[in-house]
Order: structure tokens, then sequence, then C-alpha cells
């Protein structure tokens, strides 16, 4: 499949996710995932040895309606410093509503955004490669994310590590397939997400059952990874 076709392949797929009440912040499910997902954020940052995060430079792909960029700005990045790219012209409409006019915000295809090579201290992708469905468009978006980092940056990565059996639209990214597409990087990675439908079951019975399931990882559907760039090819 050519890029072009991978493209609107991609945009068909989102189209046909129209009921987006269960990812509603009024969902208990929905509320509890994103506090887990933070915190594993933040672990990672740490993690990093990064605590002042004011100058930190960032960019996220697919960023949707900014809400992980959203969150960057609670965690201390500065608006000016963050970049936002989304597919669907909509998308970067409800963005641009919702975050600081400094954020910095494009549509179209992440391959081509206007981002220098080595200008990123985090690049950003949340759920966007489980929905790229062809191996060689997935390695093109992996190469152009890792250009962007700076020796010693990081891509922050978010996204199912399995397929779902009733959604064809996604494909899961297990951890080798990361270590694929990223092969110089050094990789730490966790499983978070108590199964989505899970999680949802649960809460409506009582939240306070997340965490009890949550804490057994055979559980969970996602990888958190950080995919650190070496700060010279010599060096891991």
């Amino acid at each position: 499949m050519s890029g072009n076709e991978e493209l609107d392949a991609i945009r068909q797929r989102y189209a046909r996710r129209k009921d987006g009440t269960r990812y509603e912040m009024s969902q208990p499910a929905m509320r509890l995932l994103l506090k887990e997902r933070r915190c594993a954020m933040q672990d990672l940052l740490r993690s990093g040895g990064w605590s002042d995060l004011s100058n930190r430079r960032a960019a996220e792909i697919g960023c949707g309606e900014g809400n992980v960029l959203a969150e960057l700005l609670q965690l201390g990045f500065s608006p000016e410093h963050l970049t936002g790219i989304d597919l669907l012209p909509q998308h970067v409409e409800q963005a641009r509503r919702k975050l600081p006019p400094a954020v910095k915000l494009s549509a179209g295809d992440g391959r081509a955004a206007a981002i220098e090579e080595a200008s990123q201290d985090l690049v950003l992708q949340f759920t966007v490669f489980s929905s790229i469905l062809d191996d060689q468009f997935q390695q093109e978006l992996a190469a152009i994310m890792w250009s962007w980092l700076k020796p010693g940056g990081a891509v922050l990565w978010y996204d199912f590590a399995f397929n779902n059996p009733r959604n064809p639209d996604v494909r899961g990214v297990p951890l080798k397939r990361i270590q694929r597409v990223f092969p110089s990087a050094r990789i730490s990675s966790r499983r978070v997400t108590l199964a989505p439908p899970l999680a949802r079951l649960l809460c409506r019975l009582s939240p306070l059952l997340y965490p009890i399931f949550n804490s057994q990882p055979l559980l969970r559907t996602h990888l958190m990874a950080w995919i650190e760039k070496p700060l010279s090819p010599g060096r891991s």
C-alpha cells in the first residue's frame, strides 16, 4: 500500500469511531485510566532525570483534540515549546480552542511536518501506531520522529500492545515491534491500563474494583515506553 493510500485508510478508520461517549471524562473508568497514565508519564520523566520541564521542547504526533498537550502544560512544559500535529483538521481546530495560542498546531501528514532535525527533547505518540496497519508507513513515521529528537531526547510512547479481535481498525504494537522501528534506541517500558471494556464494566459496579484488577499486569492492554536516543552513536 502506498503512503497516500494508508493516509486515506487511517482517515476512514477514525471516521468509523463515532461513539465518543466512552472516552468522556464523565466516565469513571476514563478518569481512572487517565490518572494512571499521567502517573506513569511522570515516573518516566523523573526516571529520565527531567525535573525542570519549562525549557524542554516536545512535539506530539496525532495530537487529536489536544488532551495530551494539555497534560504536558500541567506537568510544567511551556506552551511556546509545544507542537502538535494531527491528520484531521477538525481535531486541530478543537485543540486550538483548548490550548494557549503559543502552542504550535498543524494539520496533515506527520511525516511532512515542518519540524527541524534534532530540535525536540521529547516526541510523543499516543495510540497512533496501532491505527497504522501498513508496516512501511510505521517505519517511515518512526524514522521521522527519531530524526526530530536531540541526542539524549526520547520518544514517549503509549499504545495498544495487543490486537482487539472485535476491532479490525487497530493492530497492537508489541515491544518487539517498537524495538524494530527504533533499532538504535534504549527502551524501557511497562504494561499499563486495565483492558478498557473490563474497566468500564467494573466501574459500573464500583470504581473501587479498578485498582484491584489493575494490579494484575496480565489484564493491562497498553505499553508505555521511554525510547531514548543515545547521546552519540557510540554511547547508549
